[in-house]
């Protein structure tokens, strides 16, 4: 297979544009005592985002002005918060949550 120069420079690219936003504020916050406050503020960060990834999962815009509820993710999403205050478990959480959905796509394929 060869890959073309501006393939390659494409790749490369986006790799850096990926690669600073994600790992640069690290370094820079890595030896830095921050203040109390700011790390309250920032245990929120990933409630937030996890919310919001969820919420934008489960509603669908039909058009303009009307919203949905696919409820085939309510469904999973029920007994996956249930693991998720039972274990306290990231991988556990989102295994279940993982299988859960696959499990009700393959119900639905066959009804």
């Amino acid at each position: 297979m060869n890959v073309d120069l501006t393939v390659l420079l494409i790749i490369l690219g986006c790799t850096l544009v990926t690669f600073i936003p994600r790992v640069v504020p690290f370094l820079l916050v890595r030896n830095v005592r921050l203040s109390e406050p700011v790390l309250k503020w920032l245990s929120f960060v990933p409630i937030c985002i996890l919310t919001a990834l969820v919420v934008n999962s489960f509603i669908i815009q039909t058009n303009h002005y009307s919203l949905n509820i696919d409820w085939t993710v309510i469904i999973v999403l029920v007994p996956t918060l249930f693991v998720a205050l039972k274990t306290k478990s990231l991988s556990a959480t989102v295994i279940i949550g993982v299988i859960l959905m696959a499990l009700l796509r393959l119900v639905i394929k066959f009804i």
